[in-house]
C-alpha cells in the first residue's frame, strides 16, 4: 500500500523560491584575475584555501588518495578507519546483524579525515569552476552555481532548505569524505531541513564516503552515482503545510536522462510510520518514468517499504545482492520490502537480495 507523500512537489517549488532570495544575500564567489573573489563575507573564495587544484580521482573500489603515507584499509588515520575495497557480497556472512558486521559503511569510515578549520560561512554561493573546498567546518550551506566543484573532507551543518545544492544547468559536483548535517528544529520548513544534497543539475554528480544525517529526504537526485556513504538518523518533522514530512534516504522522482547508481550505502531510515516514513529508497514517478537506476549492494531498513522501486512504466531498474535489515521492522520496511516493483519491465532485474537474517528477499506477486 502506497502511502501519500503530499507536501513534496510544493516544497520543491518554496526552494526554488527561496534560492532567487539566496542569491541576494548569500556570499557569491566569481573569477577575477585568475582568482576567487569574496563579495559580503570572510574567506569562502580565499584562493590559499577554495582553489582549483584538482584532488586524485576516486575509483569504483576505493578512496581518494590521503594526503599523508598510505595507510592499508582497516588501519586508522585519527578517528577514521581507512575505507577498504567493498567485500564482494558472495563472502559475506550470511547474517548480517549491523552494518559494521557486514564491511556496510558506518561512522567509523566516513565522513572527514583530516582535522577541520572552522568556516562560519552562513549559506553561500559558489560561483568559481573548480573550486576545492577541503578541510571546512561549515556551519551553512552552500548553493552552487558552477561547474566541477568539489567538497572534500569536509563537515556541513546547515538550517537552510539543503545542505549542498547543484543548481539547473551546472555539472560535474563531487563531495567525498564529508559530513552532512543540520540543526533539527531551526530549519525553514516549519524547522525541517529538507536535502542534504540536492542535484537540480543536468547530468550526474558524485556523492561518495560521506556521513548524513538529520535531513528528511537526504540525496535527492535522479542520476548521480553514490557510492560507501552512511545516511542515518533521519529526523522527522511537520511541514510548512501542516503534515509529516515524508522521509527517505534516497529519493529519484523519474525522467532523468542520466543514470543512477546507488552502491555499497549503508541507508537507514528510522522514521516512525505515523510521523511520514516513505522509503529508505524512494524511486518514484512523480516528474516521469523511473529507468536507468541500480540499487547494488547496499544495507537498507526502515521506511513504510524499505524500497519504492518506480512501478509501471519503469525499466532498466536492476536491484541486485542488497541486504534489507529489519532494524525497525521485521520485514525491512513497516509493509514490507519492496512496493511497486514491475517485474515485466524491460531490463528490471531482482536478485541476490536477501534480509539482514540471511533469508531471501522478495517482491510480492502483482496483485
Amino acid at each position: 500500500m502506497r502511502r501519500k507523500r503530499g507536501g513534496r512537489l510544493g516544497t520543491r517549488v518554496r526552494v526554488v523560491l527561496l534560492g532567487a532570495v539566496l542569491v541576494l544575500v548569500a556570499f557569491s564567489c566569481s573569477a577575477v584575475t585568475g582568482e576567487a573573489e569574496c563579495l559580503g563575507g570572510v574567506g569562502l573564495c580565499d584562493p590559499g584555501e577554495l582553489t582549483r587544484s584538482p584532488v586524485a580521482s576516486p575509483s569504483p573500489s576505493g578512496s581518494p588518495s590521503l594526503p599523508a603515507s598510505p595507510l592499508r584499509p582497516g588501519e586508522r588515520r585519527g578517528s577514521k578507519r581507512v575505507p577498504s575495497a567493498p567485500a564482494d557480497p558472495a563472502d559475506r556472512p550470511s547474517v548480517c546483524p549491523t552494518p559494521a558486521a557486514c564491511d556496510f559503511p558506518d561512522a567509523s569510515n566516513t565522513g572527514p579525515r583530516t582535522a577541520l578549520k572552522q568556516q562560519r560561512t552562513g549559506d553561500a554561493t559558489i560561483r568559481e569552476n573548480g573550486a576545492v573546498i577541503k578541510g571546512w567546518d561549515i556551519t551553512g550551506s552552500l548553493d552552487i552555481y558552477a561547474n566541477d566543484v568539489t567538497v572534500i573532507d569536509s563537515r556541513i551543518t546547515s538550517t537552510n532548505w539543503w545542505g549542498i545544492n547543484l543548481r539547473p544547468g551546472y555539472k560535474g559536483l563531487r563531495i567525498l569524505h564529508t559530513e552532512i548535517t543540520a540543526v533539527a528544529g531551526k530549519g525553514p520548513d516549519n524547522g525541517g531541513v529538507d536535502y542534504a544534497v540536492s542535484n537540480m543539475g543536468g547530468s550526474s554528480i558524485e556523492v561518495g564516503w560521506c556521513d548524513v544525517s538529520v535531513f528528511g529526504d537526504a540525496l535527492s537526485m535522479g542520476q548521480g552515482n553514490l557510492h560507501d556513504n552512511y545516511v542515518h538518523d533521519i529526523v522527522p518533522f511537520v511541514n510548512l503545510g501542516g503534515e509529516w514530512q515524508h522521509t527517505n534516504t534516497v529519493i529519484s522522482g523519474g525522467s532523468g536522462a542520466g543514470k543512477l547508481t546507488i552502491r555499497h550505502n549503508t541507508l537507514l531510515n528510522p522514521t516512525p510510520i505515523d510521523k511520514g516514513a516513505s522509503a529508505s529508497v524512494g524511486l518514484f514517478a512523480d516528474t516521469g518514468p523511473v529507468s536507468n537506476t541500480t540499487v547494488h549492494d547496499n544495507y537498507i531498513a526502515g521506511g513504510a517499504y524499505a524500497l519504492y522501486a518506480g512501478g509501471e512504466g519503469s525499466s532498466g531498474i536492476e536491484v541486485t545482492d542488497n541486504v534489507f535489515a529489519t532494524t525497525y521492522h521485521p520485514k525491512g520496511g513497516y509493509y514490507g520490502v519492496v512496493a511497486y516493483w514491475n517485474p515485466s519491465g524491460p531490463g528490471n532485474v531482482w536478485r541476490g537480495n536477501r534480509m539482514s537474517d540471511g533469508k531471501p528477499a522478495k517482491p510480492q506477486p502483482p496483485s
